[in-house]
């Protein structure tokens, strides 16, 4: 939870009783590589951090392939805030890719703590603002950027789960065939 914590002070100023009525309502969840966390058509009703591990969301297509959207790692917040905000199904899939510890908090109770400690209806927004910002960025880098850019790019920001990322989501994220990505790598590994 020291992981946790730190996410939340960094934008957030918890005294201890605020912070003890938040940890009250937080649960530990515990999953192994490949389980999913969230599921195409199930209601995302939790916000969860990132205590250990790595996760990916996945958009199932029409030809019941999957293609990655995004990561999730260490110290990130993970959620379907669609889905979770709307109150309607999931359109996408949050899995394990290791396994990984995560402190969830449901939504009902989130919404209640809002009232009771107004500093996380803050955090909310904060956490909001920072999802809204990653995804107008990936947008603007899939239609502006080559794709040995974006790739560049994701080793500067992701250094340490790189490696851990499956080639394939990781080409799917990048908009580009598994066979790209490996001349990608490859010439950059050369030159």
């Amino acid at each position: 939870m020291d992981r946790l914590r730190q996410s939340v002070t960094s934008m957030i100023d918890l005294d201890e009783q605020e912070w003890e009525e938040l940890s009250f309502f937080l649960k530990p969840v515990l999953l192994k590589k490949n389980a999913f966390l969230l599921e195409e058509g199930q209601t995302c009703d939790f916000i969860a951090f990132i205590e250990q591990g790595l996760m990916v969301y996945l958009r199932p297509l029409q030809d019941g392939k999957l293609i990655t959207t995004d990561f999730a790692m260490e110290g990130n917040w993970v959620t379907n805030n669609q889905s979770r905000l709307s109150r309607k199904p999931s359109l996408i899939y949050i899995k394990a890719i290791t396994d990984c510890s995560l402190e969830l908090i449901k939504a009902d109770d989130l919404e209640a703590l809002y009232d009771r400690i107004p500093k996380l209806d803050r955090l909310g927004r904060l956490l909001m603002e920072q999802a809204f910002i990653k995804i107008a960025q990936h947008s603007i880098e899939l239609q502006s950027l080559t794709a040995r850019d974006r790739y560049v790019l994701l080793m500067k920001q992701y250094p340490q789960a790189l490696s851990k990322i499956p080639l394939y989501h990781l080409a799917n994220y990048l908009g580009i065939a598994p066979k790209s990505l490996s001349r990608i790598r490859n010439g950059i590994s050369k030159g």
